[in-house]
């Protein structure tokens, strides 16, 4: 069995550039125990792009 973290990632509003390094997080995430999944863009907003990415992450439940 397996928990999941989800980080959202948010986006500059004009140059849609992250306001977060991703890879800062998925590298201290990983420090964690975490094992890096995927980042998801969700549908996008009026003007065609997405207001935020989501990075998603794994790891075994200890039992």
């Amino acid at each position: 069995m397996y928990e999941y973290k989800f980080v959202r990632i948010e986006l500059n509003f004009w140059g849609n550039n992250p306001k977060d390094d991703y890879q800062d997080i998925i590298i201290e995430h990983g420090k964690e125990g975490w094992r890096f999944v995927q980042i998801f863009a969700p549908p996008t907003k009026g003007y065609g792009a997405a207001a935020y990415f989501e990075v998603i992450f794994e790891r075994p439940i200890n039992q």
